[in-house]
């Protein structure tokens, strides 16, 4: 699959997986001390709706400990894409594939010290991309304060359905900082950083920009996206989540984001987590996303060729959604004496807006330029079982 329809299934499935890190974080924050990932099974299904794509299927994790110092992880994930997003339909016809990752994974414990390493590959049939990341985490201070260091590498080879000479390579590095402190009983902030440098084929082969054709019936014409072949980000996030009395929790984060290309952006996230006897989790979350286009960005270039690059994937323009979530867990506690220790069944549902400033809907018969602008909403769920063991 294309570079550009996997940052657009990569958002949601990132979407899905923070709203759960945020809420685990939210209810089990008050912990303290470098601990081993609980042994766990977990089956999902997980789909996501909106602007022309769907995408959805299983994934199975399993995570086990081996003694009291080493857990082991493997996870197997699936995505079934079916598409006829606004950028299909203006250049090519509905299509539909398949995308499979898997990865594995291991803690090492050693006092305060937590060290992690995985790998994961992910493979379509025009696009394959691995990982390799390490982490560390570190307690400091009577396990008040968190000190998290992090390196992840990925390669990525590209090509494209219908030329057998086409084969591109990008290759990416990642660094996270991150520092976690219990200001009082009640309360933790998080201040992290992350810093992203990308190099090689950086856009979609697939996808186009339009530039204005007076000889065309339409009055504009297509070719394909030029990127620059490097992209340096940054991302800063100040998180703080607050536990309050009547076993209830609220959560907050603020981050921005800048990188080379002229893209500046920013986040605000607000979540309220409550428990409702001993087996009911309910979780309320707002999230709003705005980001400036990329300086090579426009919707209607003047001519073919313009510029050295340049593009048009609406995901490089100017837009903002707004996003309202909910999650609900149910808990099922056995006995003590029985292998297995509980299980919890999830249900995640967010529902996503997305207004783009710049991005015309070339689909409307409407004098060149003038088209309305293009919005659509995007509904993600998520529903798994897990067992603990």
């Amino acid at each position: 699959m294309a570079v550009t329809r996997c940052i657009q299934i990569f958002k949601s499935i990132s979407l899905i997986k923070t709203v759960a890190l945020i809420s685990s974080i939210a209810l089990a924050w008050q912990a303290t001390g470098a601990v081993l990932p609980q042994d766990r099974s977990d089956a999902m299904y997980h789909s996501y709706q909106g602007g022309g794509m769907s995408i959805d299927g299983p994934s199975i994790l399993l995570r086990k400990k081996i003694g009291n110092s080493v857990s082991v992880s493997a996870n197997y994930y699936v995505d079934t894409i079916s598409g006829a997003s606004i950028d299909v339909l203006a250049t090519a016809s509905p299509y539909e594939e398949e995308r499979t990752e898997k990865s594995v994974g291991v803690d090492l414990l050693h006092e305060k010290t937590l060290v992690s390493f995985n790998y994961t590959n992910s493979f379509e049939n025009d696009f394959f991309a691995e990982s390799y990341h390490l982490g560390i985490s570190q307690d400091f201070f009577g396990d008040l304060t968190t000190l998290t260091l992090g390196f992840s590498k990925g390669d990525d080879e590209i090509c494209r359905i219908g030329d057998a000479s086409f084969h591109e390579k990008a290759e990416r590095q990642n660094y996270r900082l991150g520092l976690t402190q219990v200001v009082t009983k009640n309360m933790i902030v998080g201040l992290n950083f992350e810093n992203i440098s990308d190099q090689g084929y950086l856009n979609n082969p697939y996808r186009s920009v339009r530039f204005l054709d007076a000889t065309s019936a339409k009055g504009y014409q297509f070719e394909t996206e030029v990127y620059p072949n490097t992209r340096r980000s940054n991302t800063a996030a100040l998180t703080a989540n607050y536990y309050l009395p009547y076993r209830a929790s609220v959560y907050a984060e603020a981050k921005v984001f800048s990188d080379s290309w002229g893209i500046d952006a920013n986040t605000y996230k607000l979540g309220y987590v409550h428990t409702f006897g001993d087996d009911w989790i309910v979780e309320l979350r707002a999230r709003h996303y705005a980001q400036e286009k990329a300086d090579f960005y426009q919707d209607l270039f003047s001519r073919s060729a313009e510029f050295n690059v340049r593009a048009r994937d609406k995901e490089m323009s100017t837009f903002n959604n707004v996003s309202f979530g909910a999650s609900v867990t149910y808990e099922l506690q056995f006995s003590a004496a029985n292998f297995f220790k509980k299980s919890t069944i999830n249900l995640d549902i967010d529902h996503v807006n997305y207004d783009y400033d710049d991005f015309r809907n070339v689909l409307f018969d409407a004098p060149v330029g003038e088209e309305p602008l293009y919005q659509y909403s995007a509904n993600i769920t998520r529903l798994y079982v897990s067992i603990f063991y």
